[in-house]
């Protein structure tokens, strides 16, 4: 599956084929990131695919429950800082929140008006999806990967699975999408971001981040039979019940919390390019791997 590129120049992004795949089994839709030469890094043609495939899950009668996998290795590393594909300079047509275009506007506005369209915007509009979702962790599970594993209602992971958000090495406090202290409470929120230091599936487990933890052998099967049994449940009861614990969460400030720290996120990105390293801090794919952040040179790269 393929996003829309009525808006993308045909030369701006090299043509990977299927960057997401959809499949329907049973009455589980399988959404997996198809990219694994990149270990899966999100560009924008993949998050457009993503949100058109959680589109047709959700239009779908027969189907119950979305699985959300990474083809190769690993599930994600993250947001795309340095693939061939990278494709923030290309406009595409907004879909999460209505604001301008990014690609003509100078510095910060150029900056937020992505952001909150495809990262924090795309992925408050899949949490909010109203059939359940389980994320299929195997491999590195890094920042933008995290982001997605956390709009998903539950997380199985292989045994072998990590997870990192090491951004603060940039100097930005976290992903844009910051569930941190919802999902893994604040001391453990502290720990990881202030160390950057990865942390196990059965850590994750452990700080409640993650449903179960089970041979990597095994995750297929354990996702889908788990996915199996909340598909049988009746649709509307369950699309009820996700929006009655999403609104308790909400509740807990989640929203307003991310609200807050989205524009901390921006001010150390404008501090960043003030002060000439960038954006991001001079922290590109290759210095993030040679920290231990990433799984290869470059977002992924083999």
């Amino acid at each position: 599956m393929t996003a829309s590129t009525d808006h993308v120049p045909a030369d701006s992004v090299p043509d990977e084929g299927e960057v997401v795949t959809y499949e329907v089994r049973g009455r589980v839709a399988v959404v997996t990131m198809n990219r694994p030469r990149f270990r899966n890094a999100q560009n924008s043609v993949m998050t457009y695919a993503l949100d058109a495939a959680f589109q047709r899950a959700v239009e779908d009668p027969d189907v119950g429950a979305i699985v959300l996998a990474g083809n190769g290795d690993h599930f994600s590393a993250g947001h795309d800082i340095g693939t061939v594909g990278r494709d923030h300079h290309v406009s595409y047509e907004n879909k999460a929140v209505m604001w301008w275009d990014h690609v003509d506007r100078p510095g910060g506005d150029q900056r937020f008006a992505r952001e909150m369209e495809v990262y924090l915007g795309m992925c408050r509009r899949w949490r909010d999806l109203p059939k359940p979702m389980i994320a299929m962790v195997q491999g590195a599970c890094i920042a933008g990967g995290l982001m997605l594993s956390w709009v998903c209602d539950l997380i199985v992971a292989s045994d072998d699975a990590f997870f990192a958000d090491p951004v603060v090495r940039m100097g930005i406090p976290g992903v844009e999408y910051f569930a941190h202290p919802w999902v893994l409470g604040t001391r453990a929120a502290k720990e990881i971001l202030y160390t950057g230091d990865r942390f196990s599936a059965q850590r994750a487990y452990e700080w409640g981040m993650v449903s179960r933890v089970v041979p990597r052998d095994d995750l297929g099967a354990t996702a889908m039979d788990l996915a199996d049994r909340i598909a049988t449940m009746p649709q509307f009861g369950l699309a009820l019940t996700k929006k009655a614990v999403n609104q308790c969460e909400d509740l807990m400030g989640i929203r307003a919390g991310m609200d807050s720290v989205f524009g901390l996120h921006h001010f150390a990105h404008a501090h960043n390019a003030e002060i000439g390293s960038g954006p991001l801090g001079g922290m590109d794919a290759t210095s993030m791997k040679q920290h231990g952040a990433a799984v290869t040179k470059k977002a992924g790269e083999q």
